[in-house]
């Protein structure tokens, strides 16, 4: 039991890292709980490859409160599939919001308040469960008794680790791109300046569901990017490019707490002045659309305003003309399609286990299919990889290949939309509802 509760704890302790780094938990105000949910889980980890080991001395004891521990790790992985679907459909919300009425209908059917105080209580009731199995000192204290190597030197440093969703693994054919971007952002400017020509503006641009945000998120974690910065922030624009939102978002995420509403936005710019002086920072503005050159240019002048040189903001964008008017450097960063090959390597990494793709050559074929008709766009061919993941009846791969979906034609959605609207109609019925 212990072997099965130890890879599961693993696991969810990585998502519960990736989910709290995210801004929409942020928006909830569940990201407090979830970090706390993390630091209980990892606590609990550190004692389960020692469960086999004092079996012996109470075997019944110690089994009945894995299984319970167990049971309460499941309701914690059911939870957290319903975060990554509700990310899902806000994804596909907002990479189609500017198309037809009828894409945003299809994907708006959730009501984010009842899913916010849902989700709110469910964390709080896995945190009190997890809590009462903790407390039951009889059997914690005789599993942390065993000073086992690494026990609790790290224990520190691994809780406080978080993970963007996005892996390098699970990033692939931009290896370029990144690599660009790296260089780009690692340029020295004139360390005795402060100011305007001091500040660059990179724009990734391209299509929605290309990987601008995925290839971001890379970047933003690359350790030298995170050696060179004095400060990272991330905020997520979408269409509403209002200052005071804007400004609340980016102190949010320098000082990784929520700020109070009630502040003046003279408040808030002077502590983003505050926040940015004489700092070397990078500041990711992800999914812009606003052309409003005056807009942009209130929010620039609060930010180059006493940075120091070498400061960096990284744009992503699918609109052209937002990246001519924000951009500095002579060429956009514009990502085109997956090459066929590498959208067969990331369907293969999201669709089946690590080396079994080998084993289901029927599968892989098909696979091949379902790729080529997602016409070289990842979130597509990651949405359906991960629906298919581990399933191994044919005939379910059968109907997403030959599904009539695919013959759906919509303005601007190209190959994405029948691939979303394939892993919509695909969800078990109590995910569907909240997507």
């Amino acid at each position: 039991m212990a072997d099965l509760a130890f890879p599961l704890a693993t696991k969810l302790i990585e998502k519960l890292g990736s989910f709290a780094s995210e801004q929409i938990c942020l928006a909830w105000g569940v990201k407090a709980d979830l970090k706390k949910l993390q630091r209980t889980m990892s606590t609990i980890k550190d004692v389960l490859l020692d469960a086999e080991q004092k079996q012996a001395h109470n075997q019944q004891q110690i089994r009945s409160w894995l299984r319970q521990l167990k049971d309460v790790f499941l309701d914690a992985e059911d939870l957290l599939d319903e975060f990554e679907c509700e990310a899902l459909r806000r994804e596909v919300v907002e990479t189609f919001h500017g198309t037809t009425g009828k894409v945003r209908r299809f994907f708006s059917r959730s009501n984010p308040i009842a899913f916010r105080l849902r989700v709110g209580h469910e964390i709080k009731e896995i945190r009190e469960r997890l809590d009462e199995l903790k407390s039951n000192k009889a059997i914690f204290d005789s599993l942390t008794s065993i000073d086992h190597h690494g026990g609790g030197g790290d224990h520190h440093e691994r809780v406080n680790v978080t993970h963007s969703f996005v892996r390098a693994s699970k990033v692939i054919g931009r290896e370029s791109e990144k690599k660009q971007i790296v260089n780009l952002l690692m340029e020295q400017g004139d360390d005795d300046q402060s100011g305007n020509g001091n500040v660059s503006v990179i724009p990734i641009v391209g299509i929605g569901g290309l990987g601008k945000t995925a290839l971001a998120k890379l970047v933003y974690d690359d350790e030298r990017v995170v050696g060179h910065f004095e400060k990272r922030m991330w905020v997520s624009v979408s269409v509403d490019f209002e200052i005071t939102r804007l400004i609340n978002m980016i102190l949010s995420s320098a000082s990784d707490t929520e700020m109070s509403d009630k502040l003046s936005l003279d408040q808030l710019q002077g502590r983003l002045r505050h926040a940015l002086k004489d700092k070397k920072f990078l500041l990711v503005l992800d999914d812009v659309w606003n052309e409003d050159r005056i807009k942009w240019s209130e929010l620039r002048d609060l930010l180059i305003e006493g940075a120091k040189s070498g400061s960096k903001i990284l744009v992503t964008t699918r609109n052209t003309l937002v990246a001519e008017m924000m951009g500095t450097i002579p060429t956009n960063i514009n990502l085109e399609f997956l090459s066929f090959e590498d959208c067969l390597s990331l369907f293969v990494e999201c669709a089946f286990k690590e080396g079994r793709d080998k084993d289901y050559p029927n599968l892989f074929e098909m696979g091949k299919d379902i790729v080529r008709k997602c016409g070289g766009v990842p979130l597509a061919v990651k949405t359906l990889g991960s629906q298919l993941y581990s399933k191994t009846d044919e005939r379910e791969w059968k109907l997403v290949r030959d599904s009539e979906i695919w013959e759906l034609k919509q303005e601007d959605a190209g190959h994405i939309l029948p691939a979303l609207r394939l892993s919509y109609t695909r969800l078990p019925h109590h995910l569907r509802q909240f997507s």
